[in-house]
């Protein structure tokens, strides 16, 4: 599902947003609803209703949108004439408008196509030619040294469709979606090869499957063949001669045990069908019993084996490790979960009358207070968060920067940091921010901050509002930085400030709940 919501964003010019979308999704803790797509699409800041349209106003809809058609959310594209519509598997199919509104249970989920689509310069990726480079140097040097007939030729070529197809098939045994397998294995409503490669018959035992040996069989026939095309021909083509009776139960098996068809599966098989033949047929010696021919074939066998399960746990644990993150992440956020670790602040009374550097919307629904030092590498690292997620959502957030440091220690050299800091917000709000900014961000040294944002400061009101911070903090005990409230209360400890993204939404409701409450 998660490839047909990043093409619809795609469609819609959210390039960029696309791997955000991914992780926000996967993670929310009502994976995969349609609140939890809107939820994610409102944490990217990305227009989107969901809701229910009569019938009778279809015609109305935009070109493209998320639709509800026989239980499943498929992404429909709208002509004059008819509706194609997409599948999570990849799947197209084109409906009159009246074969579309028999299965569309009427809710539809849009967005508002972005005005400024802006496509970021991708790194070009550079691991998979740095994989295939091996491989295309063997290919070069073996055309350059070794003389092929056509046997030869295509065996070679048969061999790596095979391992192309096998890459897909492993893929599917461990649960990497791959949109172009996808495709195939949905080509026809009785197809499913997850159904049959994650079959308990498709195994050998607990450590070896039948994916194992397709990959790895093509892998060292492909290797094999291009060092040495003349020998490992005769032993390729008689190995796929005896798979014969495996590809004869892995048809029986889809046929009359699973009853569903694995087209991946049936390609291998063909391919293994078309090298016995090349085999069987061609201008190949059928065996040779000087075993010296054949130490290509036997050292590519170990050594390609050795490496496959010295790197397959590893991959299976990737995966494994990847899916059981999605699911904690789901369970952290929890919005009730974020509650009841936030925890109440024991002597609140006064807070209002503390005067900080504010950023933002104070009647905001999502109030994040810092209480920093200017000492502080830790406050360097929390404001910094704080601040980017004031930047991407600067209407739904109020920011207050308040400080803790004792006014009576006239030894502390970042104390006039601070009486700066509070003077020049007295006389320029907005200045102050970029004063801030300076100091935590920025991180200029303290000579060169204080060159470039000393001014005459009013001592006494200065004074007077440090001391004010400094003992409600006493108060509280805080005697640390930094202090992170949210909302009244102390920030969970469990969380980093830029996980507050998953929760905005959620204060906006409460904040709209009381409202109501209070309209009553």
């Amino acid at each position: 599902m998660v490839n047909l919501l990043k093409k619809y964003l795609h469609k819609n010019g959210y390039y960029n947003q696309k791997d955000q979308f991914d992780d926000l999704f996967l993670s929310h803790p009502n994976y995969p609803s349609i609140f939890a797509i809107t939820d994610t699409l409102d944490v990217l800041s990305i227009e989107n209703i969901a809701l229910k349209v009569p019938k009778e106003q279809f015609i109305d809809l935009p070109e493209n949108f998320l639709a509800i058609y026989n239980g499943h959310i498929v992404l429909a594209t709208k002509t004059s004439q008819s509706v194609t519509i997409e599948t999570a598997e990849a799947k197209k199919q084109k409906l009159t408008f009246n074969e579309f509104l028999t299965g569309w249970n009427e809710v539809v989920i849009a967005i508002e196509p972005n005005a400024n689509p802006v496509l970021k310069k991708e790194r070009k990726n550079k691991s998979g030619l740095l994989y295939a480079l091996p491989f295309l140097a063997l290919i070069a040097s073996s055309a350059a040294f070794q003389n092929y007939n056509i046997n030869s030729i295509a065996l070679l070529v048969t061999s790596i469709i095979g391992l192309v197809l096998s890459v897909f098939i492993v893929q599917e045994k461990l649960g990497v979606k791959n949109e172009l397998a996808s495709k195939f294995c949905n080509i026809n409503p009785n197809a499913s090869c997850d159904s049959v490669i994650n079959s308990k018959k498709s195994e050998i035992n607990k450590w070896i499957g039948f994916s194992d040996l397709t990959l790895l069989f093509f892998s060292i026939s492909v290797v094999s063949i291009l060092i040495q095309p003349e020998f490992s021909n005769r032993i390729i083509g008689f190995i796929s001669l005896l798979a014969i009776p495996a590809i004869v139960y892995s048809i029986w098996l889809q046929t009359f045990e699973l009853k569903k068809w694995c087209v991946l599966c049936l390609a291998v098989s063909f391919v293994i069908i078309a090298q016995s033949l090349v085999f069987s047929f061609g201008n190949v010696t059928w065996f040779d019993y000087s075993i010296s021919h054949y130490y290509t074939f036997i050292v590519s066998t170990i050594l390609l084996s050795s490496l496959w399960f010295s790197i397959k746990p590893i991959i299976e644990n990737k995966v494994k490790f990847e899916k059981e993150t999605n699911r904690l992440m789901r369970f952290k956020r929890n919005f009730n979960l974020f509650q009841f670790l936030s925890n109440e602040i024991e002597e609140y009374d006064d807070f209002e009358k503390l005067k900080g550097i504010t950023f933002g919307n104070e009647n905001a629904a999502t109030q994040i207070t810092l209480i920093l030092s200017p000492s502080c590498g830790h406050c360097h690292t929390a404001f910094e968060d704080a601040y980017k997620l004031f930047q991407n959502y600067s209407e739904k957030i109020y920011l207050n920067i308040l400080f803790n440091i004792n006014p009576e220690n006239q030894d502390n050299p970042y104390k006039t940091v601070l009486e700066n800091l509070l003077a020049i917000n007295e006389q320029d709000p907005k200045k102050a921010q970029y004063a801030i900014i300076d100091w935590h961000i920025n991180q200029l040294k303290l000579e060169d901050w204080k060159q470039k944002w000393t001014v005459e400061s009013p001592h006494l009101i200065v004074n007077k509002e440090l001391q004010n911070q400094y003992y409600w903090c006493l108060k509280n005990d805080f005697n640390y930085t930094p202090v992170k409230i949210i909302n009244g209360n102390l920030f969970p400890d469990e969380y980093e400030i830029k996980e507050l993204k998953y929760f905005i939404n959620d204060f906006n409701e409460e904040m709209e709940d009381e409202k109501s409450l209070q309209a009553v």
